[in-house]
């Protein structure tokens, strides 16, 4: 997949597990209602390898996160992830997610695709937030 449909895919894959996160629905059902009935009416329908992408991200950010919150956790200082900001905690938990399973995109590539989803999602803060918690959670992974 192109570097742009991967980035968009992120991106889609964040917006779900929005929706999972906040209406309390399944991954599928929010992924189902995000490419069905919110996708931009002035953008073409995404071909089916980003909302394949995009669905599979989402499904393993929650299916992994009992491990992925312990490693942000762990990071942190005295901040569990359910006290930081939604967008946040859903970037930080997708990298990781990313980071534990993807063996062909190197991390540095994956901390700069959350970085970009924080600066169109987030702010600038969050965004020095995220770079320091994934830059520390690489460290603990090439252990």
């Amino acid at each position: 997949m192109h570097p742009e449909q991967r980035h968009r895919a992120r991106e889609a894959a964040l917006q779900i597990l929005y929706q999972w996160q906040v209406g309390k629905s399944g991954v599928e059902r929010a992924s189902d209602t995000f490419f069905g009935l919110q996708w931009p009416d002035d953008q073409p329908r995404p071909v089916e390898e980003l909302v394949a992408f995009a669905t599979r991200l989402a499904h393993d950010t929650v299916q992994r996160l009992a491990e992925v919150d312990t490693l942000i956790a762990d990071t942190s200082e005295r901040w569990r992830p359910e006290r930081m900001a939604i967008i946040d905690r859903l970037i930080l938990r997708m990298a990781v997610c990313e980071m534990l399973r993807e063996t062909t995109t190197p991390a540095a590539v994956i901390i700069n695709e959350a970085l970009e989803l924080a600066r169109t999602f987030s702010s600038e803060d969050s965004v020095k937030f995220i770079n320091g918690m994934l830059d520390g959670i690489r460290g603990k992974l090439d252990r």
